[in-house]
C-alpha cells in the first residue's frame, strides 16, 4: 500500500521544476518549466514508466531541457542542477518557503495507485454516489447545468451538488438571490427530465467572512439543499483564525465546512487550531471537505486523519469548474484511503434520500449528535456510523 510517507516521484520532480521556475532568470523559462510541472503532475503514470517506455517527450509542455532534468532526478535522487541554479541565484531562501507549502499534496498517478489498491474497509470508488462541490456558468463555471448533469452521469454518478457561488463573492461570479431563483427553476425543469435516476441538488458556496459569518442570511439558506460554507478571504496572513472558523461551523443551516484552510499550492491559507475547529464540526454535525482539485488538496490526508480521530463526517469533492475536472473527485476519495477514512463516514457515499434528509435537518436546526441517518447505506448494506 502506498501510505501517507512514501515517495510520490511525479510531486518531487514537479517540485524540482518549480524550484527552478522560481529563480530562473528567463521569464520564458519560468513559464515553460511551471508548465512542464503541471504536465507532470497531471501524468496518470509515474515519470519512469515514460521514461523507460520512450514516451516522456510525447507528453505535451515536456521537452529536452525538463527531460534532462527528470533523467537526472532518476539517477540521482535530486537534481544537482537545480540545486546549482538556486545557490547561484540569491533566492535559496523564497525555494524554501515555497516548498514549505508543498506538504502532502499527490499528484494524479499517486493518487490513481491509491484507488488500485485494496484497502478494506475504507471508502473507495466502488462507494462514491455523487460530487457536493461543481460549478457551473451561473458562477464561474465554464459549463451548463446539463453539461455537467452529463458529465457526472457519464462517471457513474446519482447526484449533483451544484454549488455555485453565492452573492458576497462577486469576484467569482456570485450570484444574486434572484439568479438563484431562475437557478433552481433550471434544476427543477432538468431533474424532472431525469427522472428517478439522477438528481441536481440545489447547493451554494457561500464565503465565509473574516467575523466567522455567511453571505447569507439564515433565509436564504434554507433556499438550498446542500450549503457548503467556505474561506476565500485572509488566506495569506498568519494571525490564528480559530475564531472565524469554530463560528462558521456553528451557523445554522452550514452542512459542509469546504476546503476549510483555503491553500494552495503557492498559499498556506488559514492558521487554527484545527483539532479544535474538528470537535466543534464533529458536535455541530458539519462534514469537513477534502477538496480534489490538484492546486488546493485540502484538508490532505494528514490533516483528515485528525479530522476522522475527532469524529467527523466528510465531503469528498472535486470543486469542479468543468465536466472533465470532476475527475478531481478521485484525488479527493485518494486523500480519504490514505487517512483511513471509512465510507460511512463520507456524505457522498449515501443514498440521495438520506443525503437530503441530513441536510434538512441539520438546516432545521435538529442536527446535533454525530450519528448517521438510521438508513444510511453503502453498497447495499446498512451501516451505522461511529459514534
Amino acid at each position: 500500500m502506498l501510505d501517507a510517507g512514501q515517495d510520490d516521484l511525479n510531486t518531487r520532480i514537479a517540485g524540482f521544476l518549480r524550484d527552478l521556475a522560481l529563480v530562473h532568470a528567463s521569464p520564458h523559462a519560468r513559464y515553460a518549466y511551471k508548465r512542464a510541472a503541471r504536465a507532470i503532475l497531471a501524468l496518470e503514470q509515474s515519470a519512469d514508466e515514460r521514461v523507460r517506455a520512450g514516451t516522456l517527450r510525447d507528453v505535451p509542455y515536456i521537452g529536452p531541457a525538463t527531460e534532462r532534468l527528470v533523467l537526472e532526478i532518476l539517477e540521482h535522487g535530486t537534481s544537482p542542477t537545480v540545486e546549482r541554479a538556486i545557490a547561484g541565484s540569491g533566492g535559496a531562501e523564497a525555494v524554501e518557503a515555497a516548498r514549505a507549502l508543498r506538504t502532502h499534496f499527490l499528484s494524479r498517478a499517486a493518487a490513481l495507485a491509491i484507488l488500485r489498491r485494496p484497502m478494506p474497509g475504507v471508502v473507495g470508488l466502488e462507494h462514491y454516489r455523487g460530487d457536493l462541490q461543481t460549478h457551473s456558468e451561473w458562477s464561474d463555471g465554464s459549463a451548463s447545468l446539463s453539461a455537467m448533469a452529463r458529465a457526472a452521469m457519464a462517471r457513474g454518478h446519482r447526484f449533483l451538488g451544484v454549488s455555485d457561488h453565492s452573492h458576497g463573492l462577486r469576484i467569482a461570479g456570485g450570484m444574486s438571490m434572484e439568479e438563484v431563483a431562475r437557478q433552481h427553476r433550471a434544476i427543477d425543469r432538468l431533474n424532472r427530465r431525469l427522472g428517478a435516476c439522477f438528481r441536481i441538488l440545489k447547493g451554494i458556496e457561500a464565503n465565509l467572512r473574516a467575523d466567522g459569518g455567511l453571505d447569507l442570511s439564515l433565509d436564504e439558506r434554507r433556499r438550498f439543499e446542500i450549503v457548503l460554507a467556505a474561506p476565500h478571504s485572509i488566506l495569506r496572513r498568519t494571525e490564528d483564525q480559530t475564531a472565524r472558523m469554530v463560528a462558521g461551523v456553528r451557523e445554522p443551516g452550514v452542512h459542509v465546512l469546504a476546503h476549510p484552510r483555503g491553500r494552495l499550492v503557492t498559499r498556506r491559507g488559514v492558521s487554527a487550531n484545527w483539532d479544535a475547529v474538528f470537535e466543534e464540526a464533529a458536535r455541530h454535525d458539519v462534514a469537513i471537505e477534502i477538496d480534489g482539485d490538484p492546486w488546493r488538496q485540502d484538508v490532505d490526508h494528514a490533516l483528515a486523519r485528525r479530522a476522522l480521530a475527532a469524529g467527523c463526517r466528510f465531503a469528498l469533492d472535486s470543486d469542479a469548474h468543468s465536466g472533465r475536472e470532476l475527475m478531481y473527485s478521485e484525488c479527493a476519495i485518494a486523500h480519504a484511503r490514505l487517512a483511513g477514512i471509512p465510507p460511512e463516514r463520507v456524505i457522498n457515499c449515501w443514498s440521495t434520500g438520506d443525503l437530503l434528509a441530513w441536510a434538512a435537518a441539520r438546516t432545521a436546526g435538529s442536527a446535533g449528535s454525530p450519528a448517521a441517518p438510521g438508513n444510511n447505506r453503502v453498497d447495499g448494506t446498512t451501516r451505522t456510523a461511529p459514534e
